[in-house]
Order: C-alpha cells, then sequence, then structure tokens
C-alpha cells in the first residue's frame, strides 16, 4: 500500500508520533519527482485541531529536514484524514467495522479490483466486506489503497 519512499518517511516519524500521541495514520508522495509534496495524515484520540496540527507540523518538518527525503524542494502538508479516512493496516479495518470502505487491489479478484461495502472483519491475512450482501475476502496484502466512505447526515 505504502511505496518505499513512504514506507521509509513513516518509519522515520512513528518513534516520535507514538510519544507525542498521535497516530500517523498514513504517508503519501505525490506530485513531480523534482519537487513532491509530503503529505502526513494525522490523528489523536481527541480528534484533530489547530493546535494538533500546528503541534505536528513543527516537529515533523524537524524531522524531515533532518532526513532531506529529496534532493531540492519539496512540500510538506500536515492534515486529519478527514471524512475519507484512509485504512492503511489490518487494525485500521478492524477499527472501523461496520462502517463503508472502498477498497482497490493490485490485482483482480473475480474479475473486479475495485469493492465498496460494509467492513465485516479484518483477521488474519484479509479483510472480509459486506458488498450487496455477499461476503468478500480480500486478501490483505492484495490491496492497493482503501480508505472510508464518509457520509454526511444532514437531518441534524
Amino acid at each position: 500500500m505504502l511505496s518505499g519512499k513512504e514506507r521509509q518517511l513513516l518509519d522515520a516519524l512513528s518513534p516520535r508520533a507514538e510519544a507525542e500521541g498521535v497516530e500517523i495514520v498514513t504517508v503519501e508522495v505525490v506530485g513531480a519527482k523534482k519537487a513532491p509534496t509530503i503529505r502526513v495524515f494525522i490523528d489523536t484520540p481527541g480528534g484533530v485541531g489547530f493546535d494538533e496540527l500546528a503541534s505536528a507540523q513543527a516537529w515533523i518538518n524537524a524531522i524531515m529536514d533532518e532526513l532531506d527525503p529529496f534532493p531540492g524542494a519539496y512540500s510538506l502538508e500536515v492534515s486529519s484524514p478527514g471524512i475519507d479516512r484512509p485504512l492503511r493496516t489490518l487494525e485500521h479495518f478492524a477499527r472501523f467495522a461496520g462502517q463503508t470502505a472502498v477498497v482497490k487491489t493490485s490485482r483482480p479478484l473475480d474479475g473486479r479490483s475495485s469493492f465498496a461495502g460494509a467492513i465485516v472483519s479484518a483477521e488474519g491475512d484479509e479483510v472480509v466486506l459486506d458488498v450487496d450482501g455477499e461476503h468478500v475476502a480480500i486478501p490483505f496484502d492484495g490491496i492497493k489503497r482503501a480508505h472510508l466512505k464518509g457520509t454526511i447526515d444532514f437531518s441534524s
């Protein structure tokens, strides 16, 4: 699910994040190779507000300065995972059981590589989704990208 560079950055940030009480949800490197953008999505047990973002931006920036992950310029963005929260680990899937996820696989499963359904379970080496009333077991190592499908309740 993560590229080698993204995994390297996640591994470098994780010890400090744990010490700060912050979860690194995921890291993405996007954009041009000469001036990429590094996106770091964070969460905390109490949610993510301006103070959490400002604090995390400071220590993440310091670590990135030490690592100097790309020759030349790069941009750093630190944000909350948002309504369409990325799902990167089996623990993420288990934590959000019952909610709807969108999963893209790296290779087709029964002729398809895109699935949307309620998360039934995440155990062993697979994630099970309820897709239109049918349970679909997806090997975890075959997941290319996954996120929650956010919903907004306008009735309140």
